[in-house]
C-alpha cells in the first residue's frame, strides 16, 4: 500500500521518523525527497496524491495553520481509493492542539496520539498496525 504523510515542513523529522517505521512495516511512502531539482513541485505532490491508497495526517501545532493539511486531507476525503484509510496522527498535547484547530471532519476516524516525538515506538506502532487492518 502506497501512503502519503501529510505535514507541514516544519515537522520534516517526524514525517521522516514515520515513514521508516512504515517502510520498515512493507509499505511504500511518499516523501518529499522524491521530488528532483527542477521538478515541478505541485505537478509531483499531486501525483503522489493520486498513486497513494492511504494518508497519515500529522497534527501539530505547525500543520494544523497550514493550507496545504487543508487542501490534501480535502483531496483523500474525496477519494474512493482512500477510504478508512485516512489516519490522523496527534503530535503533541492536546493543549497545545485546541479542538477547534482539527479540521471537524477528522474527529471521525480513529485518532493516534505519539506522546513524545521521540521515543514514542507504540504510538509509531499503532500507526502501523491502524493501516495494516485497513489494508
Amino acid at each position: 500500500m502506497k501512503v502519503f504523510i501529510s505535514h507541514s515542513s516544519t515537522d520534516e523529522k517526524l514525517a521522516q521518523r514515520i515513514a521508516h517505521v512504515l517502510r520498515d512495516a512493507g509499505f511504500q511512502v511518499w516523501d518529499a525527497t522524491q521530488i528532483l531539482p527542477g521538478d515541478n513541485w505541485g505537478i509531483q505532490l499531486a501525483k503522489a496524491l493520486q498513486e497513494s491508497e492511504a494518508m497519515v495526517v500529522l497534527l501539530t501545532p505547525n500543520s494544523v495553520h497550514a493550507p496545504n493539511l487543508s487542501y490534501e486531507v480535502g483531496y483523500a476525503l474525496g477519494e474512493v481509493g482512500y477510504k478508512g484509510r485516512v489516519i490522523p496522527v496527534f503530535a503533541a498535547s492536546l493543549a497545545q492542539l485546541p479542538k477547534e484547530d482539527i479540521p471537524w471532519v477528522l474527529y471521525k476516524f480513529p485518532m493516534i496520539h505519539l506522546q513524545d516525538q521521540e521515543q514514542d515506538e507504540e504510538g509509531l506502532q499503532s500507526i502501523v498496525q491502524t493501516l495494516l487492518a485497513a489494508a
